[in-house]
């Protein structure tokens, strides 16, 4: 941490300076109270460690100053003997603690410590609140498809037993919001939910995430740091991508499912851990297994209850829906729709990036219509480049399969009595109908036939 400490002792100055600096932190002295005001205009600390009589201006002065900065230093202040009732006064302002003269260096490295470890949980509490207002309300899940719904009938009938479940879907069909109405549904739903993607961090810093690492584990391991699964401890992990995971961390994530501890890195101490697993691939994890790229045992550890997500291009049914609901999420209270003709258009369209893309596209359409429109642009909505266009308009008018039908056996039986110079009775011994039949079906569909004596003869 970077260490403000203003002393005018020197002995006291010096000592404690090289403790700090033997500790890992960075620090700046200051012999008097002006010295100290003038770094804390110039630059921000961590922790301003200050006597409260010194020359120059008093540590009450560099207190007042120190807490009025954003983001405002812990302070620390030293009083000697006879000035306690001024830093009990200076813990009022703000101060966290005091010592008094003469005290260890130990003591004053303990206080870092704990500042330290004491904001460093801060910074990962702020972190993990963020990934998750980020993300849209975890109890949104639009599902009008049979198979979606299925989805969610497997969702409640997995969220109360406590299993791993394996969450397969391409990326952006909502493998997230499926793990989080688990974890909703699930006994464990006032405890933490976790996400950790593991594509999104090289091999080294994805095992420090998962198992966090003590101070010097390795070269930018300034401190101690919990990882994700010491967060979720008592709540659910999701491990998203798990697919790309490497095979030695797929090692240390097996023995973490086989015996419920984890060993951060570079450190000793063992820690039990009661964490349920949720984890996420983007491709059939079985394919991963039988190209060599996934462990066998961690694919069914992982994968005691799967469920499947289709993409969005096989369920364009809860296209409408969906567009509907993101609509008004992020309409800012106005109430924006789309012509029917491009609902039409949408549900068409294959959508590559899923739930997502159609989000993003609803969002961007938004934000670039017109002041006072109501109706969205379809060229907004899908894209409209020309192998995109081709792709999606119709070609010819959309035909019932009834009239398909209709037209198909009119034309074979056109085909038969231009065969046969328009006989009906040996048009019906070749079409394997009565004569009955074939005269009904030629009144019904308007067939004007060669054969002037037979045309408009009802049969017998």
């Amino acid at each position: 941490m970077d260490v403000l400490l203003a002393e005018d002792e020197k002995t006291i100055a010096v000592t404690l300076r090289d403790a700090l600096l033997g500790a890992g932190h960075h620090v700046e002295s200051a012999r008097d109270g002006k010295v100290a005001l003038d770094f804390l205009g110039r630059r921000n600390f961590d922790v301003v460690i200050t006597d409260l009589r010194m020359p120059g201006a008093n540590g009450m002065d560099v207190l007042k100053s120190a807490r009025q900065k954003m983001p405002a230093p812990e302070v620390l202040v030293i009083t000697g003997y006879g000035t306690i009732e001024g830093a009990v006064e200076a813990m009022k302002l703000g101060a966290i603690s005091y010592l008094q003269k003469p005290f260890p260096n130990e003591a004053v490295i303990h206080l870092l410590s704990e500042i330290d470890r004491r904001r460093g949980l801060e910074s990962e509490n702020r972190r993990l609140a963020s990934d998750m207002s980020s993300r849209p309300p975890s109890n949104i899940f639009i599902a009008d498809s049979p198979s979606m719904k299925e989805v969610l009938r497997r969702i409640d009938a997995v969220a109360r037993n406590d299993v791993s479940v394996l969450i397969v879907g391409e990326s952006g069909t909502g493998k997230e919001c499926v793990a989080r109405m688990i974890h909703q549904k699930s006994a464990r739903e006032q405890a933490r939910f976790v996400p950790l993607s593991c594509a999104a961090l090289a091999e080294t810093l994805l095992e420090s995430e998962l198992f966090g690492h003590e101070r010097g584990a390795f070269t930018d391991a300034h401190k101690e740091k919990r990882g994700r699964f010491e967060i979720a401890n008592g709540g659910t992990i999701f491990l998203d991508d798990v697919d790309d995971l490497a095979l030695s961390t797929q090692v240390k994530l097996l023995r973490v499912l086989q015996e419920r501890t984890i060993e951060r890195l570079g450190g000793e101490r063992t820690l039990k851990v009661d964490v349920r697993v949720l984890a996420a691939s983007k491709v059939p994890l079985d394919r991963r297994v039988r190209e060599g790229r996934f462990r066998e045992d961690l694919y069914y550890r992982l994968n005691v209850v799967p469920i499947v997500i289709p993409p969005l291009r096989e369920r364009p049914g809860d296209v409408r829906r969906l567009a509907a609901h993101f609509l008004q999420t992020y309409g800012g209270g106005r109430k924006y729709e789309v012509h029917e003709e491009d609902i039409v258009w949408m549900e068409r369209y294959s959508w590559p990036g899923n739930v997502r893309e159609l989000e993003h596209a609803v969002h961007r359409a938004i934000a670039l219509a017109p002041e006072n429109a109501t109706f969205l642009k379809r060229e907004h909505l899908v894209p409209l480049s020309p192998d995109y266009r081709s792709a999606l308009e119709p070609q010819e008018e959309v035909t019932q399969l009834k009239d398909v039908l209709r037209s198909t056996e009119k034309s074979h039986i056109e085909r038969i009595l231009k065969l046969t110079q328009g006989k009906r009775l040996q048009t019906a011994d070749l079409l394997g109908i009565s004569r009955k039949v074939l005269w009904e079906k030629i009144r019904d569909y308007g067939i004007v036939t060669n054969n002037a004596h037979e045309h408009g003869e009802e049969p017998e």
